[in-house]
């Protein structure tokens, strides 16, 4: 799952420990394991051989029959942590399985084994098969990554300082895909600190260790996803049904129905799942939710449930170019991305969203994670603890990163182009701003300047009264910038999709369709076959629960098209 937190334990679990581990570390019945017999195949280990190899593909779960499963959690740096020892009528096994991820602990036969291995195809068939024994799986799966992320002793070390960019924004990039890892500090850790001069590193270097002992100086996220096993290098020649473009809850609502309902989907996204959504603290009038939910919790479960269901996802994966000249000679749409590969689809759906709006500030991207942030998470709330914070916008995500840094902040200065929230911010929003004692609302105010050194980070800032024109300084070391997005559409040049003057896709009666003979389905671009979906779309709500409304539309609207297409080819 994407959080550690209590967001992402499902609401039905008890919160007493004994309960957790009981489901986290089920022993199935004896009429369970004659269930999953046929979904598998039953093998033979012998006392110290391995089952499974931390940061290597894992063959997928593992139930014991026979012997004892030793697990433990292994850091680059060779620190060994026991996890848990399975026998009879237990199983290995987390969420990662569910796709055949590589394996985040190690497991080895303590005594002779004789062990059912379920592979991820079909462990996802046996989920679905026999639902009441597939519930217990999935929670345990869920249970136990959670605990991985909680103890951080798996997954990559990062070494540097905390409150380095380096190591914020990989730390950053890890909480968001949900893998575990570790920090540590080269203040306060001698042998991480003699780590990072071996490298000739210097203080604001950061140095990431990956489980199979690689060390990279300075990582991309991508390097850093290579190194851990998250990123893909298959070749995926084979025709999808459907390619989704973006991970946020618009395309992971796409893939979860879309799955659920037997196409063949692939999923991709550059950064992470869950989009901007994923960064919101807590939201709070998403249907269902009545105490609220964190976006990174939400999003979390989505990508779980479209893994279950056998949606394939590629994260991080970049679309470079969508190619739409074959739809009209085999009807495929060709996808390229960054790293060379093409993909080819019957269909494909524009869930890529927006990027964060950059307001025009001088040295604003000397400071962009030294200072400057788009988002507001719990990593930034403790560097932000009893401390003055700006905030910049007045819209829902600048609400719910307002109330939730409050509480952690001394202070947050608001800062509103506009007289007031009321023109763009949801009323019980509005509400809790006002009530919270230490959020300071400045309408009428922009951000002026910003002020510090790129290596040390920001110090201080400055804003402009707009209607008065006189500015203020105030010693403020960490800025939130919520001012809006821009549609990630640079991809869709090639292809010939029509786009408002904004940039967002058009889609149904807005748009012609490039086929004469063809009328657009509410959320099909001029490109027949080719859907639009949440915020890229030129029109939608821009709203949580409105994104994953249309997904699920857009399904019903891609088999409507798929079955045209197969009455096609059969009528030739």
């Amino acid at each position: 799952m994407a959080d550690a937190s209590s967001d992402n334990t499902p609401p039905d679990l008890p919160a007493d420990g004994t309960s957790r581990r009981h489901q986290m570390f089920p022993v199935l019945s004896e009429g369970d394991m004659a269930r999953m017999q046929h979904f598998g195949k039953v093998l033979h280990f012998g006392r110290g051989e391995r089952l499974f190899v931390a940061g290597e593909p894992s063959p997928g779960m593992f139930v014991v029959l026979k012997g004892e499963l030793a697990v433990t959690q292994r850091d680059g740096l060779g620190h060994v942590v026991p996890v848990v020892t399975h026998r009879r009528g237990e199983f290995s096994a987390e969420v990662g399985q569910l796709s055949a991820r590589p394996s985040l602990v190690d497991g080895h036969a303590q005594a002779d084994i004789d062990a059912l291995l379920i592979p991820p195809d079909q462990l996802r068939a046996l989920i679905i098969a026999e639902a009441d024994l597939g519930e217990r799986i999935v929670r345990a799966l869920i249970l136990r990554r959670v605990a991985l992320i909680e103890a951080g002793a798996s997954g990559p070390v990062l070494i540097g300082q905390p409150q380095s960019a380096g190591v914020i924004r990989l730390q950053g990039f890890l909480n968001r895909n949900g893998q575990p890892h570790h920090v540590m500090d080269i203040s306060r850790d001698a042998d991480a600190a003699a780590l990072l001069e071996q490298y000739s590193a210097g203080a604001a270097d950061m140095l990431a260790v990956c489980p199979n002992g690689s060390v990279l100086l300075n990582p991309t996220e991508g390097e850093l996803a290579r190194c851990i096993g998250m990123v893909d290098t298959a070749d995926h020649d084979e025709l999808f049904d459907v390619i989704v473009v973006g991970a946020g809850p618009a395309g992971l609502a796409t893939a979860v129905y879309a799955a659920s309902e037997g196409l063949h989907v692939l999923v991709l996204d550059c950064r992470a799942y869950g989009g901007q959504a994923g960064a919101s603290a807590r939201i709070e009038n998403y249907l269902g939710f009545p105490t609220g939910i964190s976006g990174q919790a939400l999003a979390g479960r989505a990508f779980v449930q479209a893994q279950k269901f056998g949606a394939e996802l590629l994260i991080p994966a970049q679309a470079k170019s969508l190619d739409c000249s074959y739809k009209a000679s085999d009807g495929e749409l060709h996808l390229e991305l960054t790293d060379g590969r093409r993909l080819r689809a019957r269909t494909a759906v524009v869930a890529s969203g927006a990027r964060y709006r950059r307001p025009d500030v001088p040295r604003l991207a000397e400071f962009e994670g030294r200072g400057v942030w788009y988002w507001a998470s719990a990593l930034e709330a403790r560097m932000c603890r009893q401390t003055e914070v700006a905030l910049v916008g007045g819209g829902n995500s600048a609400g719910q990163a307002a109330v939730f840094l409050s509480q952690h902040a001394a202070k947050v200065n608001m800062l509103v182009r506009g007289p007031s929230l009321a023109a763009s911010m949801s009323r019980y929003l509005i509400d809790r701003i006002d009530a919270a004692p230490n959020i300071e609302l400045l309408p009428h105010t922009e951000l002026a300047s910003l002020q510090g050194d790129p290596g040390a980070g920001l110090t201080s800032i400055s804003w402009r009264n707009r209607e008065k024109g006189n500015e203020q300084q105030a010693a403020i070391r960490n800025v939130f910038l919520f001012v809006g997005a821009d549609p990630e559409t640079e991809w869709l040049s090639n292809c010939g999709a029509a786009i408002d003057a904004h940039g967002f896709v058009l889609t149904g009666d807005k748009v012609a369709s490039h086929d004469p003979a063809h009328t657009p389905a509410p959320l099909e671009t001029s490109i027949p076959g080719l859907f639009a979906v949440g915020d890229v779309r030129s029109g939608s709500v821009k709203r949580v629960g409105g994104a994953i409304g249309e997904g699920a539309a857009a399904v019903a609207m891609i088999h409507q098209h798929l079955a045209a297409m197969n009455g096609s080819k059969a009528a030739a």
